[in-house]
């Protein structure tokens, strides 16, 4: 196996388990705009998109929103992570042992800057992440087209080629695969055929990644 690069993070889902959290706060929110649903309806409809990607198909059930409506959301989410953001079991220190094993490390997420910066620190990750953190808002185009995995690689001073990337959804093992980057699909939140379908090598449990990365 050649060892990476640099290694590449998602976050929700990956690092932290905020999938539940998220989703409870995303179906509160469209029931009151007058489309009921719950958090696992939101799950299945909104997995792995960002905001601004979501808003055209709650606008086809519900209208127009209101313009400030992605920003509120946003602010709403990075609060409640700030309060306390659930880590995915075993994945700091998955990344605590790729960091000390001398690898470039970024996060890319298709979450709002300001939330992802709440979660970062919540997590104790963002010294170890450092300048190497990325959200929607910082590419033209957010998952699954490619950009914020080619910033990524960037950031770490390696040829996306030479990346791992780790993804638990199927926008983010395509975003990760159409930048050229080897993918790793943590099958947690989608089942582990559904991932393979789409070009990642799943695996089970966050405090495997070391030895999957030859390290």
């Amino acid at each position: 196996m050649t060892r990476p690069r640099a290694v590449l993070f998602d976050c929700d889902g990956v690092l932290a388990d905020t999938e539940m959290m998220v989703n409870t706060l995303v179906a509160e929110q469209l029931t009151a705009l007058g489309w009921p649903m719950t958090a696992a309806q939101s799950r299945e409809t909104f997995l792995g998109l960002a905001l601004p990607d979501m808003v055209p198909r709650i606008e086809a059930r519900v209208g127009p929103l209101p313009a400030d409506w992605v920003e509120e959301l946003s602010t709403l989410i990075a609060h409640e992570m700030t309060r306390r953001t659930p880590p995915m079991p075993g994945a700091a220190e998955a990344v605590r042992a790729v960091a000390a094993a001398g690898l470039p490390v970024a996060v890319a997420s298709n979450s709002g800057r300001v939330e992802l910066m709440a979660k970062m620190r919540s997590l104790g990750l963002a010294r170890v992440f450092a300048e190497r953190v990325f959200s929607f808002e910082d590419v033209d185009r957010p998952k699954p087209w490619p950009d914020i995995y080619l910033a990524a690689a960037a950031a770490c001073g390696a040829a996306p080629q030479d990346c791992v990337v780790i993804e638990d959804s199927v926008p983010g093992v395509r975003a990760g695969r159409a930048a050229g980057c080897r993918v790793l699909g943590f099958a947690h939140e989608t089942p582990a055929g559904v991932l393979a379908a789409h070009g990642a090598e799943p695996f089970a449990e966050m405090i495997a990644l070391p030895a999957l990365l030859g390290l």
